[in-house]
């Protein structure tokens, strides 16, 4: 009869055996290549888009959604087909656009894991049946890198110059700009880093990406979670680089807040949804010194605050009915407004 302190010996060891045998095979095992791109769709994808398709650009600073600038942007897609472009997670936008939003056809995703799914014609088919693009929020370096230089940049640029809609929200608002904080280093920049140096590494601006019209003229740079993760130190830093390098271009910075956003028609008129009181902060560069180890100084740039009754014409993107104007200033590493922002 075998002892049960030698049968608990013997199960314990083939066991471990079973399991270091199930590991070398696994190890052994070809890995499956993962797709450049996943695929999702809901609705009636072949119908007929229900209503006539305009211009809008729309501007969502992160944080939950405001629907009704969806409805906006959704009512200029003609109420038809949008497509959901992302590089992260899967089909949860689309199930929140079609399913608790309404108002429209269908709603595709594609979500990119690889510079690959940029050239692929099923892709390009996707975007280009597009009434309507909804760009997610994320990580906006992967989209530099995903789509900069490819056929996708120049199919979302001949989206917006043919009179369709456009929005995103988080890292799809900040890929809108003329100039983008690519957050190309891995990692995203706060005010505290800025002012610590305002030449920091991390200051990565990506140029010549997306051509989106009245952005691009006015040479704008877009940023988001504005006030509530405190980034217009962070902002100023930025313009101020890009004032370095083109001195004679336009330049303008827009900070959008959180459950806010910035809504352009065709003709060049903005308003502003939020769901919480906030703002799309405008941001005009006065005088600006950049350091080496040390902050950004600035004196009299000028900082409007658009609010749910304000209008922006962005042919001079002066702001009617502003909810506040001041003057802002970096002086011995401090933001200072003058008259000081009302609470």
């Amino acid at each position: 009869m075998q002892h049960p302190l030698a049968k608990r010996i013997i199960v314990s060891f083939a066991t471990s055996m079973c399991a270091l045998f199930l590991a070398a095979c696994a190890s052994a095992a070809p890995k499956v290549a993962q797709s450049p791109f996943d695929y999702y769709r809901i609705g009636e994808i072949a119908a007929k888009t229900p209503g006539k398709v305009r211009p809008g650009l729309m501007l969502l600073g992160g944080g939950d959604w405001p629907y009704a600038a969806f409805h906006w942007l959704f009512d200029r897609a003609g109420n038809g087909h949008i497509v959901v472009l992302r590089a992260s997670y899967g089909d949860e936008n689309q199930r929140e656009i079609f399913d608790k939003i309404g108002g429209v056809t269908s709603v595709e995703t594609l979500v990119f894991h690889d510079r690959k799914a940029s050239f692929d014609p099923k892709v390009l088919a996707v975007i280009t049946h597009a009434d309507g693009i909804w760009i997610a929020g994320g990580d906006q370096s992967n989209y530099v890198n995903f789509w900069k230089g490819t056929p996708v940049q120049d199919a979302l640029n001949r989206h917006v110059a043919s009179g369709k809609p456009l929005g995103g929200t988080s890292a799809g608002l900040a890929v809108q700009g003329r100039y983008v904080y690519g957050a190309m280093d891995g990692g995203s920049l706060t005010s505290k880093e800025a002012l610590a140096d305002s030449r920091a590494r991390a200051v990565t601006i990506v140029e010549d990406f997306l051509r989106l019209e009245p952005l691009y003229s006015a040479g704008v740079l877009t940023d988001t979670h504005f006030n509530q993760r405190d980034r217009q130190v962070r902002l100023m830093t930025m313009m101020a680089q890009v004032r370095e390098r083109h001195p004679a271009r336009p330049l303008l910075g827009i900070g959008i807040d959180e459950q806010t956003a910035l809504c352009i028609d065709g003709d060049g008129q903005g308003v502003v949804f939020s769901d919480n009181g906030g703002h799309a902060w405008l941001f005009r560069i006065g005088h600006s010194s950049l350091q080496k180890n040390g902050p950004l100084r600035a004196d009299d740039w000028q900082v409007t605050l658009a609010g749910r009754g304000s209008r922006i014409d962005t042919r001079d993107w002066r702001v009617a009915h502003p909810d506040f104007t001041t003057t802002a200033s970096i002086r011995d590493g401090r933001l200072e407004y003058a008259p000081p922002l009302q609470p």
